[in-house]
């Protein structure tokens, strides 16, 4: 492929903070971008050269969309698959349409990661009362009933103890597919960020742990502590990941640490990444840009840390907070210009640096 050259333009299809800020490192390097996106107030449109205000199923926009841009992006999973095949067949789309049809449908993701005998929760599908019944016999309890699609942040997932919660489950859920998946007694929950350039090369990001509140991740630790076998096996299972997927792009892998010590992969994410905010200021290249670099064909960019970090989201009316973290030394504060401050909504993050090595042991689990 010919590398997109500065002057160039990248299409980026989603308008939130991760638009917003593939955007700004977009400007950073010499490209012009332009945002797709059905919301009118979408925070991406603040920091772009040009966007289009469209569904994403308006052919006619995305033809128009196409027209502009060298090579088209998307910032989060649950763009139409239509969508991403249409657009394909009119200028590059990266990462491909073929994984993020796989990615966004949790029974398709499970079953394509264990195939590559990498682990992962138990499940089995859900699509009737019997097979919930069937499915429940299989699992055990407790497990996890999640819709197949559509889901994030906890939504569209529900803990089940009996066979009779999860046919419930599956009504409330609208008798839409699901997914049955064990309950992992975890010690951790942590995440591996990667990239997989135009030319094959191969980069990830130190493992970092995440602490969730109410389904919502609430604090990022880079790096995650603990030994080095557990940065080499997330770099391995990120690495199969990408290479199976024939992936171009920014891709986050979410994982389990068993109480064994094993990683097991929970989602994955085809997009940069909320527990990859913390690269932003504490690498030389942060996800942002590698994504970038990766979908125009430019090299990668360096990966390494070069300071510890605690990423803190700010949730809702927490983003009035913000003189209080700017007073704060070695603290960044990154607000994504939302104007509605609703409870659990994430409306900025902030980044504390600490030296390497040094970041304090209350974090520590």
């Amino acid at each position: 492929m010919h590398p997109v050259a500065p002057g160039g333009t990248v299409g980026i299809l989603g308008g939130g903070q991760l638009g917003r800020m593939l955007a700004m490192a977009a400007a950073r390097m010499g490209l012009k971008v332009v945002v797709f996106a059905p919301e009118r107030d979408s925070p991406a449109f603040q920091v772009a050269g040009a966007h289009i205000v469209a569904a994403y199923d308006d052919q006619m926009a995305l033809q128009r969309f196409a027209t502009q841009v060298d090579v088209i992006t998307y910032e989060f999973e649950n763009i139409p698959g239509d969508t991403g095949a249409f657009l394909a067949s009119l200028k590059p789309v990266r990462p491909n349409p073929t994984a993020l049809a796989v990615i966004q449908n949790r029974i398709g993701e499970k079953a394509f990661v264990q195939k590559l005998g990498i682990g992962t929760a138990p499940f089995a599908a859900v699509t009737s009362e019997e097979s919930a019944r069937a499915a429940f016999v299989t699992i055990g309890a407790p497990a996890v009933l999640k819709t197949s699609r559509l889901g994030y942040d906890g939504k569209g997932q529900r803990m089940v103890r009996a066979v009779e919660d999860v046919i419930a489950g599956f009504e409330t859920f609208g008798r839409v597919e699901c997914i049955l998946e064990g309950f992992i007694d975890f010690k951790r929950e942590m995440s591996v960020v990667a990239a997989r350039g135009a030319d094959g090369a191969v980069a990830c990001y130190d493992i970092v742990e995440n602490l969730h509140g109410d389904h919502i991740l609430r604090t990022t630790l880079a790096p995650a502590k603990g030994p080095q076998r557990l940065k080499a096996e997330a770099n391995k299972i990120a690495s199969r990941l990408l290479e199976a997927f024939d992936y171009v792009g920014v891709m986050a892998v979410e994982l389990f640490e068993a109480p064994d010590g094993r990683l097991l992969v929970n989602e994955i994410a085809p997009r940069v990444h909320n527990s990859g905010h913390w690269t932003i200021d504490g690498c030389t290249v942060s996800q942002f840009e590698q994504h970038i670099r990766a979908v125009c064909g430019w090299p990668l960019g360096d990966v390494t840390r070069h300071s510890d970090a605690v990423m803190t989201n700010l949730l809702g009316d927490e983003v009035n907070a913000w003189r209080t973290h700017a007073a704060l030394p070695a603290t960044a504060v990154h607000l994504y210009g939302k104007t509605d401050a609703r409870q659990g909504r994430k409306m900025g993050h902030v980044t504390q640096l600490y030296p390497l090595g040094t970041r304090p042991d209350a974090f520590e689990r």
